[in-house]
């Protein structure tokens, strides 16, 4: 199997020598990091269904044969996954541009040249051999270098980039589209009005659409306003932007917009100005910023037009399946009629929708015959034909939803997808939105205040200081802030940069002090304060800020993308812990009301068939927090259990040993029944049998404080029936465990011990084995002298030593291998109160001495 990597956080670089390789290499499999820079994310929320790559969680890295390296050198960019593969084993090749470093792979054939771009190198292979290439194919690896090389501005930009841009143009790339995802580099006077421009923006909503309005004054003049007032739309994202700024004696005013909805002209003209709808610009001389700016906010409303609406943009009829069609089958309807996404329709009424992406990972997983009903999403969202583009637009922005079934009278009557959307507005930017922030209903400022320790409280303001100095947005995330809603004291502090998390933990040592853990290959760092606590700090998916002053294209999204790869809703929340936002809530997932509920809900239908390890996750929180399983995640548990099977044991392991670390054990082993987790090792053992040895083994080994239970005492009690079943080893990872199990069924086999009534006799059974086989046989089996047992494990404790084999040395016998059994005689009748003093012993050796 031949597969085609690049670096996380991929740029457009990387995106398109993917796409150049797979051109050199047809039969090979394209492998995309979920990290993405902004506008790559972007690209791909329209392009998505015409480029195909595979997910790395759904590549079989046993069997890849050769790997194609693209854009990167050092295998630790590339993934985690690199991690569990032997490279020896592996064919690899590399495409680079980039200076060769310490830590580069070096057995591998490398075609590493100082070009502007990585996929100019992949061009010039794909001249040499002749292969054709599209128009669409021409602008996506256009962008590649036009982005990398900065326009042909960058030092590194060489004549072989101009060349392959020479043969990209001759094939259809498109300047617009290269130009609409590529971004202009401001220069340091055009970046300080930036940021004052910014810092002074007024946000009115006029018939639905988002304007804003930024004015100020210069005593210079400045070129580039127009690179400036297309920036502040690009980063405030809203559907038109109006600069008003005084220059020497003159107000310039430059328009720039994003929708359909606006035509700039009417309110241009008004000060004898022109240009294009979405684009123009007018010039007031001898006049002031204070004179012009009242007007063009009185001339505001001019700029909107009748918005267009879901009737104008529907498809219909609606193709449609019933819940029983298999994935298969629908997979092959998808094929057959192009779509990417079906309404699943029963007796009429719309019940769920199944996508192409969800059939892909089912099909991935051997799931071909199952029903879409067991796997379409149920959570649905839907329109009505008056709902205005802006509306829809929201919706599939916020939602991140790639269609809408369009509702009258309860009855299906048409659907509207991103494509329908973007032929509607005839522009490819129509998605540049598509992570754009929830509405935030709840702000956590109080409870941090309340519920904090003073000393943590104390650590965020910090944060929140070097974060409005640096200007870029931080987050609390993890497990802190569920436990919030839930007033559980957690002062484990972990916090999400838009940003460079290993710079921002930097710059927090150097504002407050303490030392910073630098962790390279991952982009984080651990900031170590002088208060002893450790902060976590990770650096963001995404490289573009919401601050001008750090090259700003922000979408919250950015932490948004971040959240949608937890594992369930009440993990998958945010705190802002920047400025006039600090304590401000995402909540894109509804985890507040799951909190409320009790439910533990996965955020998609295949989560568990892509990491079964979820499912014992699923069971950890609901026994920490007496929750459960809504009613279609337990389903989806049920259909997913048998592919635990497929996970290392470790991993597995892993699990349970934080499963059986909560305190309700009993509840813990229920629910591994209820989700058939014990099934799938043919355990056979009643859950009221277990039950009843769960509790059992609590009770006795409370008794005794020199021993606790530990999670592999619980894990072995569905398996001990007696003996202890095969699979017990898939569990018993150590030598301490297997040494366990061999004890428990080397003990249990004995009989002798289960007739004597006094401690010495069982001692001369017991005495090579430790107190927790004791406890353990005690707890899954009736025993009639378990009293005596019991007894026996206190008064093995405080049992007297009187002599050992230094002292029958001193008495002149000679050390040998009856020194042991005449020394474990002595401990028997010490144990059964035959000798209570140390002449006593003397003499009980005299009297045995052969």
């Amino acid at each position: 199997m031949q597969v085609i990597v690049t670096h996380m956080n991929t740029d457009f670089d990387a995106l398109a020598s993917l796409y150049a390789a797979k051109k050199l290499y047809p039969d090979a499999t394209v492998v995309l990091s979920d990290k993405q820079e902004t506008k790559v994310r972007q690209f791909l929320n329209i392009y998505r269904d015409t480029l195909k790559f595979t997910d790395e969680k759904d590549v079989n890295w046993e069997n890849v044969t050769d790997m194609i390296i693209v854009d990167v050198a050092n295998t630790r960019r590339i993934g985690s996954y690199m991690d569990s593969l032997d490279m020896s084993k592996i064919n690899v090749i590399v495409f680079d541009h980039h200076p060769p470093k310490k830590g580069d792979i070096d057995d591998a054939d490398c075609q590493i040249e100082p070009v502007g771009a990585t996929v100019t190198l992949l061009i010039e292979k794909m001249i040499e051999q002749n292969i054709p290439i599209s128009s669409f194919e021409a602008t996506l690896f256009g962008l590649g270098i036009y982005t990398d090389t900065n326009a042909f501005m960058n030092d590194i930009t060489s004549a072989r980039d101009f060349k392959a841009a020479s043969f990209l143009m001759d094939n259809g790339m498109s300047l617009e589209m290269v130009h609409q995802f590529s971004e202009h580099v401001l220069l340091p006077e055009q970046q300080h009005i930036l940021n004052d421009l910014f810092t002074k923006m007024d946000v009115r909503s006029i018939d639905g659409l988002e304007i804003v309005v930024a004015a100020s004054s210069y005593d210079f003049f400045q070129s580039g306003l127009a690179t400036i007032t297309s920036r502040l739309l690009e980063i405030t994202n809203t559907d038109a932007v109006i600069t008003v700024v005084g220059m020497k004696n003159h107000v310039h005013i430059v328009g720039r917009a994003s929708s359909d909805r606006i035509n700039l002209l009417p309110l241009l003209k008004k000060f004898e100005g022109g240009g294009h709808e979405k684009a123009g610009s007018a010039m007031v001389k001898r006049s002031t910023c204070e004179e012009i700016l009242p007007k063009v906010i009185e001339y505001l409303g001019l700029i909107s037009k009748p918005g267009i609406t879901v009737r104008d943009m529907m498809v219909y009829p609606v193709k449609t399946l019933t819940p029983d069609t298999t994935i298969e089958e629908a997979g092959r309807k998808m094929y057959r009629y192009g779509h990417s996404g079906y309404p699943v329709v029963q007796e009429g009424k719309l019940i769920g929708m199944v996508t192409r992406r969800d059939l892909d990972k089912a099909n991935h997983h051997g799931l071909g015959h199952a029903p879409v009903k067991a796997y379409m999403s149920t959570n649905l969202i839907t329109v009505t034909e008056e709902k205005t583009l802006e509306e829809i637009q929201q919706l599939i922005i916020e939602r991140n939803i790639g269609r809408l079934p369009v509702i009258r009278d309860g009855k299906l009557v048409g659907i509207i997808t991103r494509t329908n959307i973007i032929e509607k507005m005839h522009e490819l930017a129509l998605m540049e939105e598509s992570g754009k922030d929830q509405p935030l209903k709840t702000n956590m400022k109080n409870d941090l205040k309340e519920q904090l320790e003073h000393d943590a409280f104390s650590l965020l303001e910090k944060i929140r200081q070097t974060a409005e100095q640096a200007k870029i947005d931080v987050y609390l995330v993890g497990g802190i802030v569920r436990d919030l809603f839930l007033h559980v004291p957690n002062d484990d502090i972990d916090i999400v940069v838009e940003g460079s998390g290993i710079d921002f933990a930097k710059q927090l040592t150097e504002d407050h002090g303490g030392e910073v853990i630098i962790h390279e290959s991952f982009g984080t760092a651990t900031w170590e304060t002088k208060d002893g606590f450790s902060i976590d700090v990770t650096t963001s998916r995404l490289e573009y800020y919401d601050r001008p002053a750090s090259l700003p294209d922000v979408e919250s999204s950015y932490v948004a993308e971040d959240l949608q790869r937890r594992d369930f809703t009440i993990n998958a929340m945010a705190v802002c812990l920047t400025g006039e936002k600090f304590g401000d809530l995402m909540d894109p997932y509804n985890g507040q009301q799951d909190l409320r509920d009790g439910n533990i809900t996965i955020l998609h239908n295949l989560s568990f068939v892509e990491d079964p390890t979820r499912i014992l996750r699923a069971v950890r929180f609901e026994t920490r927090f007496e929750f459960l399983m809504d009613k279609q995640t337990e389903q989806l548990a049920l259909q997913s259990i048998s592919t635990m099977r497929n996970l290392s044991n470790q991993r597995i392991v892993d699990e349970l040993i934080r499963i059986f670390k909560e305190d309700n054990i009993a509840r813990a082993m229920m629910r591994l029944y209820d989700v058939d987790f014990w099934k799938q090792y043919n355990v056979g053992i009643p859950l009221s049998d277990v039950i009843e040895r769960v509790k059992k083994l609590r009770v006795l080994f409370d008794m005794y404080e020199h021993v606790e239970p530990d999670w592999f005492h619980y894990v072995a009690i569905p398996f001990f029936n007696p003996p202890f079943h095969d699979a017990i080893k898939e569990f018993a990872l150590t030598k301490k465990e297997m040494k366990f199990v061999r004890a428990v069924e080397e003990f249990f086999r004995m009989d002798g011990w289960r007739q004597t009534e006094r401690s010495g006799d069982i001692h001369a059974y017991a005495k090579p084995f430790e107190d927790d086989v004791l406890l353990f046989i005690l707890s899954v089996s009736s025993i009639e002298n378990e009293k005596v047992i019991l007894q026996y494990i206190e008064n093995r404790k405080k049992l007297e030593q009187y002599i050992t084999g230094a002292d029958l040395i001193l008495r002149g016998l000679k050390p040998g291998a009856h020194f042991k059994e005449l020394l474990l005689q002595l401990e028997i009748a010490t144990l059964n109160k035959e000798v209570t003093t140390k002449e006593e012993a003397y003499a009980w050796i005299e009297a045995n001495i052969q």
